[in-house]
């Protein structure tokens, strides 16, 4: 049967009209991308907070309670590796627990479910602050907030970009020491620039499970090779801060494309990379290619302007740029960072969401439990209008967080 449900904060429940609580309930009526298939006349059986069942409809219990998806398109929640701020906040000027759950409700209304906190470039102090103020929020919510992502301080100051030149600086092996005893369930990911950092600390990253990304660097091609042999297992906003592909020096982007088994976030906003140069990533790096947005405060709100690596950067047309001209990070969401690759790119629908949910996942080695729509899996969801891409709601550990229609 179907039923009439809305949300109520008290329960954390779905509440039927009648009053009944309902924690094990159906979505159907909708066409789902699992991240392995496109089934339609199907339903998603979920209990509690995780999916136990994808089942032809007509297998549905008739006393089960159902969510009616309207035809909409449904896909694993997105992951979001790489978040300096929304919503009005930025991690770097409040790390907070608050400044979290700001970041985390604002993603809800793209489709984002999980993602990294990114701190830049920064004080050792702050550093601290933020790998304690992550282990203390993952304790109760483990799913949104999949662990921090440092980009810095160790990177290569030619190509700091809107990093605080000032803190930029070599790598300190008390500090490394502290970031690795953390380890993987605090710190998920690390950005730094292989040739200005030890391949012995990259290991030491490595060995505690954290993935270690290289950006924000000057790597020539032998140098980035060095880096990955030692354990950088991806690459930071690839093309964007780092040294380009030339016929006789190809540099950490033509070492990145090189390797198959290097991960590489992009920024598909069509500012920071050309569409046809992300269709070549793509050719080269296919399911290893991870969309990120390296957003920042305008993401869901009108601000104009907002202070980044202690540079006022503006919001206009689109782009984030400083007074000189520098990109200050990106205001976009990972539905128009799909809706790009689809429109613009060419890629497939069910290739461009793999890219934001089943990558990222498999990058930071939450794939067995995140990125696709399966039993056992967590019930994070977006329904999206697949004509539009405008997303029509999000289900959040099992909960209807919201939706722009009453799914009765």
């Amino acid at each position: 049967m179907s039923s009439r449900f809305t949300t109520e904060p008290s329960t954390d429940r779905f509440r039927h009209t009648t009053g009944a609580i309902y924690p094990r309930y159906a979505l159907n009526h909708c066409t789902f991308y699992t991240g392995r298939r496109v089934l339609q006349n199907h339903a998603l059986v979920i209990d509690g907070s995780r999916i136990v069942d994808l089942v032809p409809e007509a297998q549905l219990p008739s006393d089960l309670p159902c969510l009616d998806g309207q035809g909409w398109a449904v896909a694993p929640g997105f992951i979001d590796l790489q978040l300096n701020g929304c919503g009005g906040v930025m991690f770097n000027d409040a790390i907070t627990a608050d400044t979290l759950a700001i970041m985390h409700r604002t993603n809800l209304r793209s489709g984002t479910t999980s993602f990294l906190p990114t701190l830049i470039t920064t004080s050792d102090q702050a550093m601290d602050e933020a790998m304690a103020v992550v282990a203390k929020y993952r304790q109760q919510k483990p799913c949104q907030v999949l662990g921090l992502h440092l980009e810095g301080p160790y990177l290569n100051t030619k190509r700091g970009g809107i990093h605080s030149q000032a803190h930029i600086r070599p790598a300190d092996g008390a500090m490394i020491d502290r970031i690795a005893q953390a380890g993987s369930e605090v710190v998920k990911l690390v950005t730094l620039a292989p040739e200005v950092v030890s391949p012995e600390y990259i290991r030491q990253l490595a060995a505690a499970g954290i993935l270690v990304s290289a950006g924000h660097s000057e790597a020539s091609f032998e140098e980035a090779l060095v880096g990955f042999e030692a354990g950088v297992g991806m690459v930071t906003h690839l093309f964007n801060a780092m040294s380009g592909w030339q016929g006789r020096s190809p540099g950490l982007v033509g070492a990145a494309l090189s390797q198959a088994d290097v991960y590489a976030g992009i920024i598909a906003d069509g500012h920071h990379v050309h569409y046809s140069s992300i269709d070549l990533a793509h050719r080269a790096k296919q399911d290893h290619l991870v969309l990120v947005t390296d957003a920042t405060p305008p993401v869901g709100t009108t601000l104009e302007s907002f202070v980044i690596g202690g540079q006022e950067v503006f919001y206009r047309d689109g782009k984030c740029v400083s007074a000189d001209g520098t990109l200050g990070g990106a205001a976009i969401t990972l539905i128009v960072a799909i809706e790009n690759c689809v429109r613009q790119v060419g890629l497939p629908l069910t290739e461009s969401l793999r890219m934001a949910t089943l990558y990222p996942a498999r990058a930071i080695g939450v794939d067995h439990y995140l990125g696709l729509l399966s039993a056992g899996y967590q019930a994070n969801i977006v329904l999206f209008d697949a004509d539009t891409f405008a997303v029509q709601g999000v289900i959040d550990q099992g909960l209807l967080a919201w939706a722009t229609a009453d799914l009765g």
